[in-house]
């Protein structure tokens, strides 16, 4: 039998903005907090039966983690479970928004690891788990010097071509996001990230943002608040991540990946514009407008 362990997660005590999700009733706080028309986040219940798409207030008091099996196993899997010790989608159920341009990051792969873990878009709840190719665990050839995941709530659209990054189609995942702080994070560790840079990596044809983004609890944090900051506190550290991703794969024998833009990061502001366009692209995936294919709504 699997053995599973129970873990404090990060808690997210802030209230976020409205949200909506599918359920004929809502399992929380029914009243509502303002809004950004601008930069809607959207959320969901998925009950037996699906009625409406309903705007609600989202309010997630404590969100715990669960590990089943061990580590750097086909079976591991991280699960995020409720209060109640329901599981819940770290993908479709953890809020986007915290307001002020803050948004909640979900750390798959902690900074100085080289396990591919990554969010199991097919699988019901989408755990955390280990990357699979050919039936054995994917490492990266040498590890990653920063904390790697994904904004909770987005999606990459593989049949909306991007006219801005040489019409490439999205890669169907959730955005990735490479947080900078200093601090090695965790596992299904949720934190407090404002964005202060994109880059636009083109991997086998498809489009893969990295949002380049600070924990509100590192100490340079107030410093860092648009791109020219990163270079100004943490210098190299942007073409460090391009070049990073950019060859991760030659030591397999596949070629470099690519970068959009004229190979330049994009600033905060073309970032936030990212994240709206990729969230507002969740919010059709899960209310049908797009066909979900073997992607798990659950």
């Amino acid at each position: 039998m699997a053995a599973a362990r129970v873990l404090a997660n990060a808690t997210t005590t802030a209230a976020v903005t409205a949200s909506c999700f599918l359920s004929k009733t809502s399992l929380f706080p029914k009243h509502r907090l303002p809004y950004d028309s601008n930069f809607l986040s959207f959320s969901r219940r998925l009950p037996s039966s699906r009625k409406s798409f309903s705007c609600r207030a989202l309010y997630i008091p404590e969100v715990k983690i669960k590990e089943e099996g061990q580590p750097e196993t086909l079976d591991y899997r991280v699960f995020f479970t409720d209060q109640s010790g329901k599981k819940v989608s770290p993908w479709h159920d953890i809020p986007l928004h915290l307001g002020d341009g803050v948004f909640n990051f979900i750390v798959e792969i902690p900074k100085e690891t080289s396990a591919k873990m990554e969010v199991a878009t097919d699988e019901s709840f989408t755990p955390i788990k280990q990357d699979i190719k050919k039936g054995k665990l994917r490492y990266y050839p040498y590890n990653i010097n920063w904390n790697y995941g994904l904004l909770p709530q987005t999606w990459e659209d593989p049949s909306f071509a991007n006219s801005e990054v040489e019409g490439a189609f999205g890669d169907n995942d959730p955005v990735d996001v490479v947080e900078i702080g200093e601090s090695d994070r965790k596992i299904g560790e949720i934190l407090k990230v404002k964005p202060v840079a994109a880059l636009a990596m083109i991997d086998e044809g498809e489009l893969d943002w990295k949002i380049v983004a600070i924990s509100l609890d590192d100490p340079k944090a107030s410093l860092v608040n648009d791109i020219d900051d990163v270079e100004k506190h943490f210098p190299g550290t942007l073409t460090a991540i391009r070049d990073w991703f950019r060859d991760y794969k030659i030591p397999d024998g596949k070629p470099a990946n690519r970068f959009g833009l004229g190979n330049m990061p994009a600033n905060k502001d073309y970032a936030l514009k990212v994240i709206e366009e990729t969230n507002k692209s969740w919010a059709n995936l899960v209310k049908r407008s797009i066909p979900s294919g073997e992607l798990s709504l659950v």
